[in-house]
């Protein structure tokens, strides 16, 4: 807490210091604690017009620290002062959570002075772009929504080298243990500093209920990486005049996209392509001279230096870092101009030494099975290296109390160095919970055993293809996963449910079922909630003209959240309406959370045939039974029979009442309802309503 008074000491001074600012729009949706600041207007398109300086002010003391517990210590990690569910330890809170996926750099923005672009210097003289302070403001909307977790996308520095868009993508970390400085607000003036405010936003959360999770990318690093300087040999070199040509190398006779299995190996290294690409890669510039490398680093590191570690290292040596790209076989994607994989092992692969021993010596290189070390270990580890990466988590851990991670890429790396992750954060606290980028449910066994709590999953993938029958594989699957998934439509890398075949129906649709899916994490994209259209990235199951889902005359048509300049569409004429509706549903969800906890109160339910565009779900609530139900069909609405004979009799009996409690759809028929001698009901649904129903 002590650091949220920080920033509200630091705001009410440049307050006194910057008097006359009243005309500092912000969407009505970040207005949702009942400021009642005497210059505050509300426009009729949506805009609230207030003092920034007052606004964040009240909203810190009004929403945080007038809720905080001054015997609690909300810069710790959640669990380190609250009572553990010991039915669920070691981390598997988050199965009883709801996750919100959160980039602080877009989820913050909004065009306060209305110039019609993101400025990192408005009118106000502050920013247009996210800051931790300005993410503040979407908390309370967020815990109304029943949201218990934030997951962060990463906030570490990233580099501008080779950036993609206009900002360069937060993926490309160059810096694990420094926050990326756009986050600073500039309202607090020279105050508070990054690091503060990003502690400052933690303890936020915290006081709210909410456990603050972080995306790591131990995998690869930027091309520009700090690293560069003290560990040119973790990295892969080769000469710059072979960059422009550059790429992930064909191999003839395997298939598009496939894994990097050692069974490939023999058409791997038969392919003259991957020769001819191996044999680009050099030793590290200063295995090669080391007299200069030092003259070099003199030179970065001399007081007035403007050039990049990179800069340099390709002005002195006229090479550059090999970047990275896909570990699968015969991937078309182009390499990643931005980032690099790290050098895990000082040795090749074990199984393709054999067959690199016939074809004469290499330098360490990049290829699919190098990229790939979870399948294709070397025998001499890192360690140096592995010491650095298995630290980033306890750095966030102790300095800014976060709850959780997510392992970027964690299902190639080498398994003892994942153990070795996960080892020492849970030293530190027992409680943190990891995220699995594991998108294949037949590895959620796997992924338990390896002390992960949750997978990914693939439900963005499945979820939105209603019509072919792969949302109810999903749904009805997914309670019988060795390890919960995420129950989402849509992830930064996919494209929007509001922009799939079936728009804001299909949308409000997904949202509302993910909340009762059993043994699976309801998680909200940030945006969703406003049906947001344009995708953050076009990294996953993406048409070709997916950034293309905006207006031409938006100002953001065209650009993409993961790297350009972008603010998300919070006056959505139905953003009230939608959110009040995950509102009353997340109500009821937390009601039956026990047994969506528990297989052996979940009953699936049936309808007139398996192909009828429906799904749902029965759940035994104390002296009650729920009915989550939903029309799959996005586009027509429909009668449908619910077979209700897989319920307990209890709940069936004549003297059982049952009734319409909660409907998706406003223009839902709210019906009598009877069950038959067959053990039916039938029901009116809206397109893509999803009705919840009480029998007592």
């Amino acid at each position: 807490m002590k650091n949220l008074e920080r920033v509200a000491k630091a705001i009410a001074k440049q307050a006194a210091e910057n008097p006359g600012v009243y005309n500092y729009a912000i969407p009505d949706l970040w207005d949702n604690f009942g400021y009642a600041g005497e210059e505050k207007v509300a426009t009729h398109d949506g805009h609230v017009l207030v003092n920034p300086y007052h606004f964040y002010y009240s909203l810190i003391r009004d929403v945080f620290l007038a809720r905080a517990d001054k015997k609690i210590d909300y810069s710790e990690s959640f669990y380190t002062q609250r009572p553990i569910d010991e039915e669920l330890k070691n981390g598997d809170w988050i199965r009883k959570s709801s996750v919100y996926s959160m980039m602080i750099r877009a989820s913050g923005s909004f065009d306060h002075d209305r110039t019609g672009s993101l400025e990192d210097r408005n009118l106000y003289k502050l920013k247009d772009t996210g800051t931790f302070i300005k993410a503040l403001a979407l908390l309370p909307n967020l815990k109304k929504m029943g949201i218990d977790v934030l997951y962060l996308l990463p906030i570490a520095k990233y580099s501008l080298k080779d950036k993609k868009g206009e900002l360069g993508s937060p993926y490309g970390v160059s810096n694990f243990n420094a926050l990326d400085q756009g986050l600073k607000d500039p309202i607090t003036g020279d105050a508070t500093t990054v690091e503060q405010e990003f502690k400052a936003f933690v303890e936020a959360a915290h006081i709210l209920g909410m456990k603050v999770i972080i995306d790591i990318i131990p995998r690869t690093n930027s091309v520009n990486s700090d690293l560069i300087v003290d560990h040119p040999d973790w990295f892969y070199w080769l000469d710059l005049a072979d960059l422009p040509d550059y790429r992930s190398p064909m191999v003839p006779g395997l298939k598009a996209a496939i894994p990097a299995k050692k069974e490939y190996a023999p058409q791997i290294y038969a392919s003259e392509e991957v020769l001819q690409h191996i044999r680009k890669i050099r030793k590290n510039p200063k295995q090669i001279d080391a007299k200069k490398w030092r003259e070099m680093i003199k030179e970065y590191k001399s007081e007035g230096n403007t050039k990049e570690i990179l800069d340099l290292v390709q002005e002195y040596f006229k090479m550059t870092i090999a970047p990275a790209f896909s570990d699968c076989i015969n991937d078309p994607q182009p390499a990643w101009s931005d980032v690099t994989y790290f050098r895990m092992y000082l040795d090749h692969p074990e199984s393709s030494q054999p067959f690199l021993d016939k074809l004469g010596h290499f330098e360490p290189y990049i290829l699919f099975d190098v990229a790939k070390s979870s399948f294709n270990p070397g025998t001499q580890p890192n360690k140096p290296l592995w010491e650095m990466l298995s630290g980033i988590i306890p750095f966030y851990q102790k300095q800014f109390g976060i709850d959780g991670a997510r392992i970027d890429m964690g299902h190639a790396l080498p398994l003892e160095l994942v153990s070795e992750i996960i080892r020492k954060a849970r030293e530190i606290n027992p409680e943190f919970t990891f995220i699995a980028e594991e998108l294949d449910v037949v590895n959620a066994a796997d992924s338990k055993s390896k002390g992960y709590n949750m997978i990914i999953g693939d439900g963005f993938m499945r979820e939105p293809r209603v019509y072919d029958g792969l949302f109810n594989s999903f749904v009805y699957g997914a309670m019988n996963l060795e390890s919960p998934l995420f129950a989402c439509g849509e992830t930064h890398d996919t494209p929007r449910l509001a922009a799939r075949n079936g728009g804001e129906t299909l949308a409000k649709m997904l949202t509302i079922f993910n909340l009762f899916v059993p043994n699976a994490i309801p998680f909200l994209n940030s945006g969703q909630e406003v049906f947001e259209r344009q995708p953050m990235n076009t990294g996953l199951d993406c048409r070709p003209n997916e950034s293309e889902m905006l207006d031409p005359k938006d100002p953001f048509f065209g650009k993409l959240a993961l790297f350009d300049r972008f603010a998300f569409h919070y006056l959505h004429p139905d953003r009230w309406e939608f959110m009040n509706l995950i509102q009353d549903a997340n109500a009821i969800r937390q009601h039956i959370l026990p047994a969506l906890l528990d297989k052996e109160a979940t009953y699936p339910l049936g309808f007139s045939a398996p192909w009828d565009m429906a799904a749902g779900f029965g759940y035994r609530a104390e002296k009650k039974m729920i009915l989550v139900i939903a029309n799959t069909d996005v586009f027509n609405a429909k009668h449908h029979l619910v077979r209700l004979d897989n319920l307990p009799a209890k709940y069936l009996g004549s003297n059982r009442s049952i009734r319409q409690i909660f409907s998706s759809d406003k223009n839902s028929v709210w019906p009598t309802i009877e069950i038959d001698s067959y053990l039916n009901i039938n029901l009116h649904f809206e397109k893509g309503e999803v009705k919840i129903l009480e029998i007592e």
